[in-house]
C-alpha cells in the first residue's frame, strides 16, 4: 500500500520539474515580446538573422528583430525591429548584420550617428551594411589560391623563385646536446 501513495507524488515532482524546465527555456529563449518603438531597416543581404533576433548598440540588446519581408519593388530585405521606449536613435545611425563569433548567430548592431533629430516610431533607418557571407569569404579565399598568385613563375606561397624556402633539402638545425 506504501508502494502506491509513492507513485503519484513522485510523479508530482516530475510535472514540477519538467514545467520549471520549460519556463527556464523560455525566459532563456528571449522569444518575448519586447516592448519599444518600431522602426524599419533596408537590405540588400540578410544571411543569417531571423526574427527574434537582437538589436544591439555597442554589445548591449536593446531591442528585437520583430518581421523579415522582402520589398517586391526594390528585392531589398526589409527588417522590421523594436527598440526600447528609452533609447532615441539619431537619424543618421547605421544598422550592420553582425556575427557573434566565428559559429555564433547574427544580430542587428546599430551604430549612432551624431545628427540632432532622432528616428520616430515607424522610421526608416537609411544608413545599412549587408550581411558578410562567411561562406562567401572562404569559397574567395579557396577559389582565388588563398591569396598566392598564380603568375609568379611556379613559385609557392607568393615567395620570390629563388628565395630560400623552409620546406627545401637544407638540413634542420640540430637542438644542442647537454651532459
Amino acid at each position: 500500500m506504501q508502494r502506491n501513495a509513492i507513485e503519484p507524488i513522485l510523479g508530482a515532482l516530475v510535472l514540477v520539474a519538467a514545467f520549471a524546465f520549460l519556463v527556464f527555456a523560455y525566459n532563456k529563449a528571449g522569444q518575448r515580446s519586447f516592448s519599444g518603438y518600431p522602426l524599419t531597416a533596408r537590405f540588400s543581404s540578410i544571411d543569417g538573422l531571423e526574427t527574434g533576433s537582437d538589436v544591439r548598440i555597442g554589445g548591449v540588446k536593446i531591442g528585437q528583430v520583430t518581421n523579415i519581408d522582402i520589398d517586391p519593388q526594390t528585392y531589398l530585405a526589409m527588417v522590421k525591429l523594436t527598440v526600447a521606449p528609452e533609447i532615441k536613435i539619431p537619424t543618421d545611425s547605421v544598422a550592420s548584420i553582425t556575427t557573434e563569433g566565428l559559429l555564433g548567430g547574427k544580430y542587428l548592431g546599430l551604430e549612432p550617428g551624431v545628427s540632432d533629430n532622432m528616428l520616430k516610431p515607424g522610421g526608416l533607418i537609411t544608413h545599412t551594411e549587408a550581411s558578410v557571407s562567411l561562406e562567401g569569404l572562404i569559397g574567395k579565399f579557396m577559389y582565388s589560391g588563398g591569396g598566392d598568385s598564380k603568375s609568379s613563375g611556379g613559385s609557392t606561397g607568393g615567395a620570390p623563385a629563388n628565395a630560400p624556402t623552409s620546406g627545401g633539402n637544407a638540413p634542420a638545425p640540430s637542438a644542442p646536446s647537454h651532459p
